[in-house]
C-alpha cells in the first residue's frame, strides 16, 4: 500500500505538546564530536561525468542502507510504549493511506512502514534502474524526494527521543556525520523543502558547518641565555 505522510504540532488527542526540552545533541561536547572533519560539500557535488539521476539514484540508496542501520542500533529502545507516536522536537508525525485516512501508529511502526516504503522503491528496477541503458521513470525525483523526506523523520527522531541511547552506545559521531551528510546533500539538490527541515535548524546549522582546523601549536621558545660576561657591569673599586 502506497502510504502519504502528514504532521502535526498537537497530540492525536488535540492538546499541544509540552513546552520544548533541553536539546542535550546541541551541546558542544557532542556536536564536536565528527567521524571525518573535512567539509562535505565535497562529497555532494555532482561529478562532471556521473548523469544526475545516477547520482541520485546511488546516493540515496546509500542514505536509506545508513539511516536504516543507524536506526537499528537503537531500535530496541524504540517500542509501542517508549515511543507512543512518532515525535521530533514539538511536530508529531501522521500517516494517511492512499483514501486519505489518517492512521495513528507508534514510532517503531512508522519507522517501520519508512523502510519498507524505501526498501520497495530503491529495489524496483523500474524505478532505481541498474541496468545500463535502462531509463529513469519521469517520476524518479518526486520518488527520490519522499524518500528523502521520510528519512529525514527518522532522523530527527533519533535526536529528538534516542539521543541519549546513542552517547550511551559512543554512536553520536557516526549520527552527526551521517545527518550532516545527510542535509549538505538534500540542500545541494533541493530534495527536501525547507518548511520540512526547519524544525532542526539549529543542529544542522552547527553540524553542517565545517569544523575549523585545530590552532597550530605554536613553536617552544628558545631559553634565554646568561648574559655574557663582557656584557655585565663591572663596578672598579678604587
Amino acid at each position: 500500500m502506497d502510504w502519504l505522510m502528514g504532521k502535526s504540532k498537537t497530540k492525536p488527542n488535540g492538546k499541544k505538546p509540552p513546552a520544548e526540552e533541553k536539546k542535550q545533541y546541541l551541546e558542544l561536547e557532542y556536536t564536536k564530536i565528527r567521524v571525518v572533519d573535512f567539509d562535505l560539500k565535497e562529497l555532494v557535488v555532482l561529478p562532471r561525468e556521473i548523469d544526475l539521476n545516477e547520482w541520485l539514484a546511488s546516493n540515496t540508496t546509500t542514505f536509506f542502507n545508513l539511516i536504516n542501520l543507524q536506526y537499528s542500533t537503537i531500535s530496541e529502545f524504540c517500542t509501542g510504549d517508549t515511543c507512543q507516536a512518532m515525535t521530533a522536537c514539538n511536530t508529531i508525525y501522521y500517516w494517511y493511506d492512499e483514501r486519505g485516512k489518517k492512521t495513528k501508529c507508534t514510532a517503531p511502526q512508522y519507522v517501520d512502514f519508512v523502510m519498507s516504503l524505501c526498501q520497495k522503491l530503491v529495489t524496483d528496477e523500474e524505478i532505481f534502474p541498474t541496468k545500463y541503458g535502462k531509463e529513469f521513470p519521469n517520476s524518479f525525483e518526486s520518488l527520490v524526494k519522499k524518500i528523502c523526506r521520510y528519512l529525514f523523520h527518522v532522523l530527527a527522531h533519533l535526536y529528538w527521543a534516542h539521543f541519549k541511547e546513542t552517547v550511551a552506545l559512543d554512536l553520536q559521531g557516526h549520527l552527526n556525520t551521517l545527518y550532516a551528510h545527510f542535509i549538505v546533500f538534500v540542500r545541494e539538490f533541493n530534495l527536501v523543502e525547507p518548511k520540512e527541515t526547519c524544525i532542526m535548524d539549529d543542529l544542522s546549522e552547527v553540524l553542517c558547518t565545517p569544523v575549523p582546523p585545530p590552532a597550530p601549536t605554536p613553536a617552544p621558545s628558545a631559553p634565554a641565555s646568561a648574559p655574557s660576561p663582557s656584557s655585565q657591569n663591572h663596578v672598579t673599586e678604587r
